[in-house]
């Protein structure tokens, strides 16, 4: 179901892979998933969604790539929806992973 993806990214310049986001559509599965990654201790921001994202909800959460596996176990496990679990390409422009 997702991508196996442990290391993160390194793009030009030796600059490394932004924080990955999880889309949601909505508000209350948000919330839900802010409530258990914490709980996990997985290091996590609330985010306004980015304009590229269609999702039904304004609020995404930020991750470090390290804990991407983590995070889908999580999300996984605990039958939280999502839109998806974005990245940033080399451009910088929003991609699903």
């Amino acid at each position: 179901m997702f991508i196996e993806y442990d290391e993160p990214k390194v793009f030009l310049k030796g600059v490394v892979c932004p924080m990955m986001l999880i889309a949601f559509d909505s508000t209350q599965q948000a919330l839900r998933a802010e409530m258990l990654l914490e709980y996990a201790e997985i290091e996590i921001d609330l985010f306004p969604t980015p304009k590229e994202i269609t999702a039904g909800c304004a609020l995404s959460i930020q991750f470090p790539p390290a804990a991407l596996k983590e995070v889908q176990e999580i999300i996984t496990q605990e039958g939280v929806e999502i839109r998806g679990i974005f990245t940033q390409n080399d451009n910088m422009i929003y991609i699903s992973i």
